[in-house]
Parts: C-alpha cells; sequence; structure tokens
C-alpha cells in the first residue's frame, strides 16, 4: 500500500512537483508537532524546548566544522585540477543539513544530522550525483561520471601576445 502511494507520488512529481511539495509542507510540520507533543509528554515541555536547542546549537556548529573541511577538500581537488563533483554535492547537503537542523522538530533534526555527518553526507552525494544528468561543453547529455564517455574536447587555439 504505502509502496503504491509512493510510486503514484513518484510519477506525479515528475509531471507536476506541486502536489508533492504542498503534501511535504503541510505533512512534516504535523509530524513534527505530533514528536513534539509525544516527547513532551513523556520528558517534559521544558526538556523538550532545552532538546531542540541543543540540536540547533549542536548542528550549527557540527556545519561550520563539516563546512571548512569540505571547502578545503574542494580546494585540494581544485588544485589537482579535478573535477570538484562531489565536494559540490556535499556542500549542498551541509547546507540543507544545516538549515534542516534549524528547524525546530525531531524529524527534520535526524534528517539534519543525516546530511551533517560524513560517512552518510557522501553516500548521499554519490547517491545523488548517479541520478543527476551532466551536460558535457558539447551539449550531448550523459549520467553521472561513470557512463564511459570521453571527457576530451576538441578543438583549436591561438595565442594572442599584447
Amino acid at each position: 500500500m504505502l509502496l503504491s502511494v509512493a510510486l503514484q507520488l513518484r510519477y506525479v512529481c515528475r509531471m507536476n512537483p506541486f502536489p508533492a511539495l504542498l503534501l511535504l509542507f503541510l505533512l512534516v510540520p504535523l509530524v513534527e508537532i505530533y514528536l513534539l507533543i509525544q516527547i513532551g509528554g513523556v520528558i517534559g515541555a521544558f526538556p523538550t524546548v532545552m532538546l531542540v536547542v541543543f540540536t540547533a546549537v549542536l548542528g550549527a556548529a557540527l556545519a561550520r566544522y563539516q563546512g571548512l573541511a569540505t571547502l578545503q577538500r574542494l580546494q585540494a581537488t581544485i588544485a589537482r585540477g579535478e573535477t570538484p563533483a562531489i565536494e559540490v554535492f556535499e556542500g549542498v547537503l551541509l547546507l540543507v543539513g544545516a538549515l534542516l537542523l534549524l528547524t525546530p522538530g525531531f524529524l527534520t533534526d535526524l534528517l539534519g544530522f543525516a546530511c551533517l555527518i560524513p560517512l552518510t553526507r557522501r553516500a548521499l552525494a554519490f547517491w545523488l550525483l548517479k541520478r543527476v544528468t551532466v551536460v558535457t561543453p558539447g551539449g550531448a547529455p550523459r549520467k553521472g561520471p561513470e557512463s564511459g564517455q570521453s571527457r576530451t574536447l576538441e578543438g583549436e587555439f591561438r595565442r594572442e601576445d599584447d
């Protein structure tokens, strides 16, 4: 049942993403409120609020630390003359993770920490990179870095001295 709903939602998203986004923006806050009420009922209101604030502060610190590490890897990759595709995706995931951690709630915190932990972030980045279409300078789209197509560009140049 849940799988058929997910497949139908995937089909609808390809045609028009608005219903899926509407569902996401309605469903996520409802789940967050439910979780906050349930956890607040078990540990109390003040500890629940403090836990939400703590995860936001911890997430901001972790995002800063991981962001600087990713920036250093990005610079090293560029210095080697390689394309920093994984580092770019990791940077985007760090931003998404930081935003999710700043959003109050436990579900968004869980997803945010998944984006900030290096092991899961790298796995997500590879997963995204396999599914993204890269357009080469020749204009031919290809899927991900392992498509087997050559990245050699042919052309002519001339040197103009000033």
